[in-house]
């Protein structure tokens, strides 16, 4: 009885950022290796060399991957609408990819004059100016739009990461072990225990604390575009 072959899926430039950004995803951009990339889409390291030069410019393209889906909403005729729109996508996404939210930072290839971070701060600016911002309250306003975006996400990371590392070897559970520490605190600094007791309820996502801080900003900036 004669098997059927199974027909390889050619290699591209697609496929390959699709695992590389899966693989940063489940287990952290420092373990990506070419060797390693290449095992996981059955073909030989040297292979992905026919679509990206090297390691650095994989993971540039990577980044330019996700800051593509920043939602850009020129549908939206409100600008606080439209921005609250792009930075909430903005921190969905580096939230859900979170090798990417520091290397985001990095500058991009200067030899390139577009790209996705280039058009969303491009996008970012334009939208602040056509809505009556000064050129000079425009800068500010990027700024304090934009590291909140980042800011906030490094922030949230670093607490997810925390988490992790005090994490109990001793078989009980992370919540279990917060509780415990939080019923011991309590006497001594109570405030502080009900805003942990808080945090437990929250969850990882942090999305109510980011969009407070943004509308913060938002109502502002609304209130500084009035005045002239």
């Amino acid at each position: 009885m004669a098997t059927k072959s199974r027909r390889r899926r050619p290699l591209t430039k697609e496929r390959v950022l699709e695992q590389a950004i899966a693989l940063a995803d489940s287990d952290g951009i420092e373990a990506l290796t070419m060797r390693k990339l290449g095992q996981t889409l059955g073909v030989e390291a040297m292979s992905l060399y026919n679509h990206v030069a090297n390691k650095g410019e994989l993971v540039a393209a990577m980044v330019d991957r996700v800051v593509e889906q920043f939602e850009l909403p020129d549908d939206e005729p409100r600008w606080d609408v439209a921005i609250r729109r792009c930075a909430v996508s903005a921190h969905d996404l580096l939230f859900e990819h979170q090798w990417a939210c520091s290397l985001a930072l990095l500058p991009s290839d200067t030899r390139m004059v577009e790209g996705p971070r280039i058009r969303y701060m491009e996008w970012l600016l334009r939208r602040l100016r056509e809505a009556g911002f000064s050129a000079e309250l425009a800068y500010s306003a990027y700024h304090t739009l934009d590291s909140h975006i980042f800011g906030f996400t490094l922030w949230q990371l670093g607490h997810v990461k925390a988490a992790r590392m005090l994490a109990p070897s001793d078989g009980r559970s992370l919540e279990e072990w917060a509780a415990r520490f939080l019923e011991q605190m309590r006497p001594q600094f109570p405030y502080l225990a009900e805003h942990g007791e808080q945090h437990m309820a929250a969850g990882a996502d942090g999305k109510h604390e980011f969009e407070f801080g943004l509308d913060l900003i938002l109502d502002g900036l609304t209130k500084l575009r009035r005045k002239g």
